[in-house]
């Protein structure tokens, strides 16, 4: 089984309007887990081999704008793991991530830590909401989730994004 990331995702942080994000190319290979009951499938991806491609200017868009040149957040996965209903097709994946933005090759802020659930229900927090869609025979899904961003210690990331700050994940993919 198989994660693959498609275009139509979004990021939104604070107030501050969505980045629209191609995340296409990106995933890895679910380990699964030997207790499958009442199929319900348990999975997990490895850190060292899952990927997901960088928000820069040729893949997001900010206000109908590319990223300036220069502007990178990688992203780098601590842990991604939960569970796939087959028969109702409602995913869950604990989702633990580290994103460091740059600014050319020299400028570099600390990591935003980023825990959530990603899922095929509706989300709510204070300033977001959104829904998923269920897994379709196809195998594309839309994965939502609201996480709380703490502060970084770094006072003009942490006054730029209104830090500690809730932000919102919708992640478009197919999952075969």
């Amino acid at each position: 089984m198989q994660l693959r990331s498609l275009e139509g995702c979004r990021l939104k942080i604070g107030k501050y309007p969505p980045f629209t994000y191609n995340a296409y190319g990106g995933g890895g290979k679910a380990i699964l887990h030997s207790n499958q009951t009442n199929n319900l499938l348990h999975i997990s991806f490895s850190s060292k081999t899952f990927s997901i491609p960088p928000l820069t200017s040729k893949t997001t868009r900010f206000l109908s704008l590319p990223l300036p040149p220069g502007f990178k957040i990688e992203m780098s996965i601590d842990q991604l793991e939960g569970t796939i209903d087959k028969n109702s097709g409602k995913v869950l994946l604990k989702f633990e991530s580290k994103f460091l933005f740059s600014i050319g090759a020299t400028l570099k802020f600390p990591e935003l830590i980023v825990k959530t659930l990603l899922k095929t229900g509706k989300v709510k927090g204070k300033l977001h909401e959104g829904e998923g869609l269920a897994l379709q025979n196809n195998g594309t899904t839309k994965l939502v989730g609201i996480s709380i961003i703490p502060k970084t210690g770094n006072k003009i990331l942490d006054t730029f994004l209104g830090l500690p700050n809730e932000a919102f994940a919708e992640l478009r993919c197919e999952i075969k």
